[in-house]
C-alpha cells in the first residue's frame, strides 16, 4: 500500500524521463490529478489521461523531451512529505529559479501553480517545485 501518493507520482515521472519512456501510469487521487493537469498547463508534460478500468482509476502521462532527447523536467521535488509539512505565505511562494520554475500548493482555492495563488493572494501546503 502506497501512503504517499503524490509522492509515488512524482518518483514514477522522474523515473520515466531517466529511462526516457514515452508513456507512464499513475495511481489515481484528485490531488495527483490536479498536479498532472498543472504539469500539463505549464509546459513539462504533453497529456495526461483518467483511465477507468472498472472500480480502479489510473492517470495516463505522455512525457515531454526536448531536441536532444533529454526530459524537460529538469528537476521535479517532493517538499511537503506526510512527516513534515511544509506551509507558505503568499509572498515565499511568488518565485522559484527567477521565474523559470514552478511551485505547486495545495490551498483551500485546490491545487494551484505558485503564480496563480499569489494573483489570488493565498498561501498554502507546498507539494512540489519543478524546473
Amino acid at each position: 500500500m502506497i501512503n504517499d501518493l503524490v509522492a509515488d507520482a512524482l518518483t514514477r515521472v522522474r523515473n520515466a524521463g531517466m529511462r526516457r519512456l514515452a508513456v507512464t501510469t499513475l495511481v489515481h487521487s484528485k490531488s495527483v490529478e490536479a498536479l498532472a493537469n498543472i504539469l500539463v498547463e505549464k509546459g513539462y508534460i504533453d497529456s495526461c489521461n483518467v483511465i477507468e478500468d472498472g472500480v480502479k482509476k489510473t492517470i495516463k502521462v505522455v512525457l515531454k523531451y526536448d531536441e536532444n532527447e533529454r526530459t524537460v523536467i529538469n528537476e521535479l521535488k517532493r517538499i511537503s512529505k506526510p512527516g513534515r509539512r511544509v506551509y507558505k505565505g503568499k509572498e515565499e511562494i511568488k518565485r522559484l529559479k527567477n521565474g523559470y520554475g514552478t511551485i505547486i500548493v495545495s490551498t483551500s482555492h485546490g491545487v494551484l501553480p505558485n503564480d496563480k495563488a499569489y494573483e489570488l493572494g493565498i498561501g498554502g501546503e507546498v507539494m512540489c517545485t519543478v524546473w
